[in-house]
């Protein structure tokens, strides 16, 4: 094993232990080193996403996008940074850019479903939504959020059926969404 490498490991063990200060030297050492390492800088920006440090977060995941610009799971990281800081523009082309990406997991098409929703797009957020729940049937935040969307449009009908389907797929979140509109 290279001497970088031990540092690596040892940001992904403090990070897996909850030590994320910790991790995130790990990181920046073995970073001197190999400055370009795109697995590093993102998992250093998880580190400080976790620390709840946006900005430092976001350094970390474009200077890893920018060694591998058709990465999804840092364009997702990405898109979901910024719906969690309230910035639904940015969160919809990074989760458009994961989308166009072949291959791209439903997660892309479910965070691009969110920041349509957020953006008030409902019929571009449906057509996500479905898009994301067809690829992953099981996935029950897909179905609770697309829930939500039919409540907004009066669609009680439906969103108890999304409810319902996201509480049968273990996102117990729905579950007070079913009492609410489904009795």
């Amino acid at each position: 094993m290279a001497c970088g490498e031990s540092s690596s490991n040892k940001g992904d063990a403090f990070y897996n232990e909850g030590q994320y200060q910790e991790a995130i030297v790990a990181y920046a050492n073995y970073l001197e080193n190999k400055p370009n390492n795109v697995q590093v800088l993102y998992n250093k920006g998880r580190a400080h996403e976790e620390l709840d440090d946006f900005k430092k977060a976001e350094d970390s995941f474009k200077r890893a996008l920018k060694q591998e610009p058709k990465n999804t799971q840092i364009l997702l990281s990405l898109s979901n940074l910024y719906h969690n800081n309230d910035k639904p523009e940015l969160a919809l082309m990074y989760a458009d850019n994961a989308v166009s990406v072949s291959g791209a997991p439903s997660m892309a098409y479910f965070l691009k479903a969110r920041s349509m929703h957020k953006l008030g797009n409902v019929k571009e957020a449906l057509r996500e939504y479905n898009t994301a729940i067809k690829m992953s049937p099981k996935n029950g935040q897909a179905y609770y959020y697309r829930g939500l969307l039919h409540v907004a449009t009066d669609q009680i009908a439906n969103a108890c059926k999304d409810f319902k389907a996201a509480v049968k797929n273990d996102y117990s979140p729905a579950e007070n969404s079913v009492n609410k509109y489904c009795q």
